[in-house]
């Protein structure tokens, strides 16, 4: 059997059975969006994120100094994801030698300027000399009330922040050889491919009010991260297509949004559940961040659409797959 066979995560389950193991302080492992150690009243969370030339991101088309941010930021997302506070990164890159100091340059200005915004302090890490560019950042948290991809419940109400879809055809216009200040139009889905935001404000105040049952982030697309709650969660979902938060500029400019935005990936949006009596919580919470509903969690396995006449059909997954051919 080659790698190719597998899906990710077949192999993260393969990797959770031979790693398995019992320890007081660790209360979240392999599986979620990051690790959690207790630490005192705290807990330190964990996470670490791989970016590679060609396969994540093409250096023709994606700036140097928006790379630095992103190669942070989806970090950052995935502590957000489980409710903590961003505090500390590690730097392991590998480079070409052929490589010119002008990108070196660019890619530490944006990676500094991420790590400002949220103020995260770059602590250590290692550098190696490699065929393509090759990103990996530990990013390390705190946080209190840990959010996991497992508390989700039949009745609970699925919410989604931001929007849907536009990174995924912010993409395809980068691959035009479009780029940012070319078009206002396309500014906007150019800027959530090349320069996603991490969430951390929306996950700190569902963490602090204890509001969300489950969540993760979406990075492979809704329909792929929907079904990691899921299958942690023991339960299905429905998903309304019609509530979908889809942005003007994709709608204008895509006719495939709604595709996009179930299974486009590189969104880095928070989707999480919540008690239905939480609701009026979640409301005042809506004057703040752009929450949307768009399902529930249900009874089952199985994750369904519900069209705009209540017709429900089976979602299957079409997000992204690190070991598919390509």
């Amino acid at each position: 059997m080659k790698l190719q066979s597998l899906k990710e995560k077949e192999l993260i389950s393969e990797l959770r059975k031979e790693f398995s193991v019992s320890c007081p302080e660790l209360t979240v492992g392999i599986g979620d969006d990051a690790a959690v150690i207790k630490a005192g009243k705290s807990s330190f969370i964990i996470t670490k994120d791989l970016l590679v030339e060609d396969f994540h991101f093409v250096s023709s088309f994606h700036p140097p100094y928006f790379l630095g941010r992103k190669s942070l930021n989806v970090n950052l997302s995935d502590i957000a994801a489980m409710g903590g506070v961003p505090r500390y990164a590690l730097l392991g890159l590998g480079l070409p030698i052929q490589i010119e100091l002008d990108w070196l340059e660019k890619f530490f200005a944006g990676l500094k300027s991420a790590a400002k915004e949220e103020k995260v302090i770059l602590i250590g890490g290692d550098i190696s000399q490699a065929k393509k560019i090759t990103i990996s950042i530990t990013a390390v948290g705190e946080g209190k009330n840990i959010l996991k991809r497992s508390g989700a419940k039949p009745g609970h109400l699925l919410f989604v922040s931001g929007t849907l879809g536009d990174a995924r055809q912010g993409l395809l216009l980068a691959r035009k050889g479009y780029s940012i200040g070319d078009d206002k139009k396309a500014d906007t889905l150019l800027k959530a491919f090349l320069d996603p935001a991490p969430c951390v404000s929306l996950g700190c105040e569902l963490s602090h009010l204890m509001l969300a049952s489950s969540m993760i982030d979406i990075s492979d697309g809704l329909s792929v991260d929907l079904g990691h709650i899921c299958e942690e969660s023991g339960c299905g979902a429905e998903i309304y297509l019609e509530k979908l938060p889809i942005s003007t500029e994709l709608r204008s400019m895509q006719r495939r949004a709604f595709w996009y935005a179930l299974h486009g990936g590189e969104d880095y949006q928070l989707l999480f559940s919540i008690p239905p009596q939480q609701i009026d919580s979640i409301s005042r919470l809506q004057k703040k961040f752009r929450i949307t509903q768009i399902g529930r969690i249900i009874e089952g396995k199985d994750v369904f659409i519900v069209d705009k006449s209540g017709k429900r059909k089976k979602l299957m997954e079409n997000g992204y797959q690190h070991f598919k051919m390509r």
